[in-house]
């Protein structure tokens, strides 16, 4: 049998979805803040506690390890290297949309609510122990007590929420026999709450970045004093770099150099704890501290390398030169048994890479390097110690953040990227691009510098040539080649006439080989076909 509520007395206002509850707009914007500390509270635990992980980070990771390679590809065309960030930022907004979904279930029971933080706690605890960095049980920790501040904010929020139907109390109409209404809803309160929160959250997430970029890597690295090479290659040959604004410079400065991996954050190894392990099919295990590292003979090699993903003209290529101890020396030292045809590169944050052992051995430049143009390696470019091989992708050589050479089979194990649609080996093709003028540039009728780079991998460049308007091919200056593994600038002086034009380039590499007209995607061995700018003569 149901029974009225006396004359007068009318629902109130509650956190528990009830008649008067909150409204949903202000109930989806408490859930909404309650995500964001949650977030931002993770991210101080990881900057305050080593081995604890961003969640944020731990759920990204994951999104690049599962998403299709395409998914991948899609998102270097469209952003590039900045595609990191378009992750963090969609993680964040999924983020916010899952807990504003939280304050809406959450204002029709609390319990619902208090389910879907314990879903998120577990979620990026799962996450997190796919970081080979990460510690499980400080994950756990951390995601806890996130979620239960969370959701302790959230009840508070709702509490204080205005409702869908508040009103005033009438004494006038009151009955005396009614019972004491809640207070109602406090637009005021609830928004004070809901700024101050917030403030925390963008606090206390900034705060754990900072902690995290001040971590003991970033200060070791600025103590590291690189050895000597004994094989120094010095000043370079003045005819070796162009002087043209706009054409990229003979050496790619470290903060400009590409950065293409499956980190989603910066992993920050610890060179006093880091060790290097050469283990597999050799007769003697190695197992090298950064200072055993630093003990051995270094030398310098100029290498351009090169992210598979670059499409024609693209600027995922980087030269550089690079300090460490030779491969073979490390190998050497080891004994690679008969058969070991493939070698391994490990990451401190789980990637994987993989080319053919003879890579090591026929001649062309492969390092464990420790320096890059000069200066120890930076955090971003694989600190303290990363793999260079000269004439192949990066994809298949270049492991940053190293802590194993293994030695294994080709048909033995496929690296990371191999699974995922790529092939199995990655020799550099021959590219060329042009960097100036740009495409859709206007420049002026007359004499125009065209001019740019190219690149054959170990095979070195000898000709380059351009055509207007898929006219006769016209030969252009080369600058002196600095070496057969880096790229080559080269400059074609054009009696530039008014109107529209498509510009043209090709390169031919050291062997003879013409670079191929024949235009391919990068999936899945690197893209082929001459590069074309349209500019615009005035």
């Amino acid at each position: 049998m149901s029974v009225k509520a006396p004359s007068g007395v009318r629902p109130a206002p509650s956190a528990t979805g009830e008649a008067g509850g909150p409204s949903k707009r202000y109930a989806a914007l408490a859930g909404l803040v309650a995500a964001a500390v949650a977030l931002g509270l993770t991210e101080l635990w990881a900057g305050l506690v080593a081995g604890a992980p961003s969640l944020v980070v731990a759920v990204g990771g994951v999104v690049i390890d599962e998403v299709p390679a395409g998914v991948k590809d899609v998102a270097i065309a469209l952003f590039g290297v900045r595609d990191k960030i378009a992750l963090v930022v969609g993680t964040l907004v999924l983020a916010g949309v899952f807990g504003a979904v939280l304050g809406l279930l959450a204002a029709r029971g609390l319990w619902k609510g208090a389910a879907g933080f314990a879903g998120f706690a577990v979620l990026g605890t799962l996450a997190a122990t796919r970081d080979p960095q990460a510690s499980a049980v400080l994950a756990a920790i951390g995601a806890a007590v996130a979620a239960a501040v969370a959701l302790a904010l959230l009840h508070r929020m709702l509490a204080r929420a205005p409702g869908a139907g508040a009103h005033e109390p009438d004494p006038d109409h009151e009955p005396a026999t009614a019972e004491p209404m809640q207070p109602r809803g406090d637009r005021r309160v609830f928004l004070q709450l809901a700024g101050g929160a917030t403030a925390f959250a963008v606090l206390s997430s900034g705060a754990g970045r900072l902690l995290t970029s001040r971590n003991a890597a970033t200060v070791a690295r600025a103590r590291v004093d690189l050895p000597p090479p004994a094989v120094a290659l010095g000043t370079p040959p003045a005819g070796t770099a162009l002087e043209v604004d706009g054409l990229s410079p003979l050496f790619t400065p470290n903060d400009s150099f590409y950065r293409i991996d499956t980190a989603l954050t910066i992993p920050r190894v610890d060179p006093a704890t880091w060790r290097l392990q050469v283990t597999g099919m050799v007769d003697r295990p190695l197992t090298l501290s950064f200072d055993d590292l630093l003990a051995m003979p270094h030398e310098e090699v100029d290498v351009t390398l090169l992210c598979v993903s670059n499409e024609v003209g693209g600027h995922l290529a980087g030269n550089a030169r690079w300090s460490g101890v030779r491969l073979t020396d490390l190998l050497d030292r080891a004994g690679v048994q008969v058969g070991a045809t493939q070698i391994v590169g490990r990451s401190a944050d789980g990637w994987t890479s993989g080319f053919p052992t003879e890579a090591a051995f026929d001649g062309r430049d492969a390092l464990v390097a420790v320096g890059m143009n000069g200066e120890p390696l930076p955090l971003r470019h694989g600190f303290p110690a990363r793999l260079v091989v000269a004439g192949l992708y990066g994809y298949v050589s270049a492991t940053k953040w190293l802590t194993a050479i293994e030695l294994t089979t080709l048909n033995g194990f496929d690296a990371y990227w191999v699974p995922r649609g790529w092939s199995k080996e990655g020799p550099v093709k021959t590219q060329s691009r042009i960097d100036v003028p740009a495409h859709r540039d206007s420049v002026a009728a007359g004499r125009v510098a065209v001019a740019g780079v190219a690149w054959a991998g170990i095979r070195g460049v000898s000709r380059v040539e351009v055509a207007v308007d898929d006219g006769d091919w016209q030969p252009a200056r080369l600058a002196e080649e600095l070496g057969s593994a880096t790229w080559r600038q080269w400059l074609w002086e054009w009696d530039a006439r008014p109107g529209r034009h498509t510009l043209t380039v090709r390169a031919t590499d050291g062997e003879g080989t013409v670079q191929t007209s024949a235009p391919s995607r990068p999936a899945p061995d690197g893209a082929t076909g001459h590069h074309r700018v349209t500019v615009e003569v005035g």
